[in-house]
């Protein structure tokens, strides 16, 4: 029964199934992805709330849906690139009379190119509901994918993770006068987490049997660490409902400011938990009747942040004008990621002790003719992460955006829209031990290049 239970505590940490929630999206900190508006990313995401002539304020504020006059559809495409390397090395066992250094490379770039589509439609009612707007929008707005070599220094915490989230959302407007509006909207999100990572059993059973590792020696012990290694997956999807709210003032005919607020999103993700494992090590689990590390239905709790968004726009001149952007996204709904099996035994809680973030940011456009709009901006983007419960799984840092991009007015139906985005990221440090007792340590050092294009028809 001791060796059974001391296993089992070793389980959700050798598994990395509290990654499940916790990768890294190059587009902002924490997992979020702000890009569902080429024209919004042009500007440092300045002035989300206040778009007048951009259909993806369904989901970034539905009252300023009334700024639009026609049906419009829209249809956005991200190409989100980030570059990371890390440095550093550890320890197998770390602690423990058998302890060695971890062997393996930096685990190449985690990162690789993934496009983020939104497509979006906007549609103003007439006759005896003029003052209604109705939309709709498909987009991701949480999760990217990272990717390690297998047989990195790192493995053992992670190797794949991804998370994909995707948001339908159906908002209605309605200008209560020419200068205010209201909107609200209903969000339906699917979310699916897939990760894995390198299980090292002879370290685990190392912890239980210490003869198993030293008989006859430990140069020739059938289990040791880093001697015994397996594989784990997890995968598991599940189906929420959220809500957006927002409103739209225009003090003057040159002012406009605008706010929304997105709810959390809980999630139950269900889905399996595969074990790969060595000959031995099976045979020897099964002899104890140890059944931990078998294969089988599990499942974590999700919950996606709540986010609330202030705009403010001022038109300077008819060609020139500025915004700003102040978002805060609630991270302190992760504060522990729970895992249970399917039974609702539970394995264990995993502490993730995120803190709320705030993002400024800082934009301008100017019309360079009725054909051609220039755009840019800088934003500061904070992380929810801390120092002292980071992992290779996100390895994430406060971020500056740098961003520039421009409209090309074709007539006066299409535009179309083009952004580059450049992302620089403080270098975070790891420092985590896993449940198997391997401690890693290191630096990384990264980056992100966001290319987005973008066309509208307004009939």
């Amino acid at each position: 029964m001791q060796a059974s239970h001391r296993i089992s505590r070793l389980t959700a940490l050798a598994l990395g199934i509290a990654g499940v929630i916790s990768v890294g999206s190059a587009g902002a900190t924490g997992f979020q992805i702000r890009e569902n508006s080429v024209k919004n990313q042009g500007r440092a995401f300045a002035g989300s709330a206040t778009a007048k002539n951009d259909a993806a304020v369904v989901t970034n504020n539905p009252a300023a849906m009334v700024n639009l006059d026609s049906l419009t559809i829209r249809g956005d495409v991200t190409v989100i690139d980030l570059t990371a390397k890390f440095r550093g090395g550890g320890s197998a066992a770390a602690g423990t009379p058998l302890a060695r250094p971890l062997t393996g490379g930096n685990g190449g770039d985690p990162g690789d190119a993934q496009p983020v589509p939104a497509l979006s439609i906007v549609m103003p009612l007439s006759g005896a509901f003029e003052k209604l707007t109705l939309g709709a929008q498909l987009n991701a707005p949480f999760g990217l994918k990272t990717e390690y070599d297998r047989d990195w220094v790192g493995r053992y915490h992670a190797v794949e993770s991804e998370v994909k989230t995707i948001d339908l959302t159906f908002s209605a407007g309605l200008a209560l006068t020419d200068r205010f509006s209201v909107g609200a909207g209903l969000v339906w999100e699917r979310a699916e987490a897939t990760l894995t990572n390198a299980v090292d059993f002879g370290s685990a059973i190392c912890r239980v049997s210490i003869a198993a590792c030293t008989t006859p020696s430990p140069a020739a012990a059938p289990f040791g660490p880093q001697k015994n290694d397996g594989y784990a997956k997890v995968k598991g999807d599940d189906y929420g409902l959220g809500w957006i709210i927002g409103l739209q003032w225009k003090p003057t005919d040159k002012f406009s400011i605008g706010y929304s607020h997105r709810s959390e999103i809980d999630h139950e993700l269900e889905g399996n938990i595969d074990f790969t494992k060595p000959a031995n090590v099976s045979a020897l689990l099964a002899a104890r009747g140890i059944t931990q590390y078998n294969s089988g239905p599990g499942g974590a709790k999700l919950t996606t942040p709540s986010v609330d968004t202030l705009s403010l726009q001022y038109e300077f001149t008819d060609q020139f004008r500025m915004m700003f952007d102040a978002q805060q996204t609630d991270w302190h709904s992760l504060q522990s990621v729970d895992i249970v099996r399917a039974n609702g035994t539970p394995i264990t809680s995993e502490p993730f002790e995120w803190e709320d973030t705030m993002m400024y940011a800082l934009g301008a456009e100017y019309d360079l003719s009725d054909a051609i709009t220039l755009r840019g901006g800088i934003a500061l983007d904070e992380t929810p992460t801390n120092d002292h419960h980071r992992t290779p799984r996100l390895p994430d840092n406060d971020r500056t955006l740098y961003s520039v991009g421009l409209t090309w007015n074709a007539n006066e139906h299409l535009s179309v829209d083009a952004a580059y985005t450049r992302i620089e990221i403080d270098s975070p440090k790891i420092d985590v031990v896993s449940s198997s007792g391997s401690r890693l340590t290191g630096t990384y050092k990264g980056h992100a290049d966001l290319f987005g294009i973008a066309a509208q028809y307004k009939f």
